[in-house]
């Protein structure tokens, strides 16, 4: 009774690039082919890009016309970053709301702190004007536009500029900008 052992046959892996637009890092990832590659997410740290905003960016592997790329289709902050920015004696505002740019139907959650302790009113002032212009400046623009402005900070500066008129801000932030679906 010899029994039958079916062995796989070693299929050599290596290493391939993957190219991210968005980032100027290099990734390399570990596979067979490139179309077990396909479709894959990556987690990339953008802490030391950003000169110490911890920011995660997760991406997603697709087939291009030159090799492999990685588009975004998340970005969150670090939470412990955003419990080192809350002091004592500010209040912070937080919102989540849908959106849609050009391409996709977004989620955004801006992260807002004040400098000292305000009211309910003007913590729901902030969230209001927050909300109405980033649904205004969102809609024009493709996701990767938006992800760029993101990561180099352009869309809170606008916004902080916008909501200082309101109450000074000691932190304005996009704690979460995520794709969820293609736009119809």
């Amino acid at each position: 009774m010899a029994q039958e052992i079916k062995k796989k046959k070693n299929v050599q892996k290596q290493f391939f690039e993957v190219k991210a637009p968005l980032t100027s890092t290099k990734i390399m990832l570990y596979a067979a082919s490139t179309e077990e590659l396909e479709g894959r997410t990556i987690k990339l740290d953008m802490t030391k890009n950003l000169r110490g905003k911890n920011l995660e960016l997760i991406m997603k592997v697709k087939k291009g016309e030159n090799g492999l790329e990685a588009y975004p289709i998340s970005s969150r902050l670090v939470s412990a970053y955003m419990r080192r920015m809350v002091r004592k004696g500010t209040d912070y505002v937080e919102d989540s709301f849908t959106t849609k740019c050009k391409d996709y139907e977004l989620v955004v959650k801006p992260f807002l702190i004040t400098r000292k302790k305000v009211s309910r009113a003007v913590r729901n002032e902030l969230r209001k004007s927050a909300q109405e212009y980033l649904k205004g400046i969102m809609t024009p623009k493709t996701s990767l536009e938006l992800f760029s402005d993101i990561m180099v900070g352009k869309i809170q500066k606008e916004l902080s500029l916008r909501l200082k008129k309101i109450y000074p801000l000691a932190l304005c932030e996009i704690r979460i900008f995520e794709i969820i679906d293609k736009k119809d």
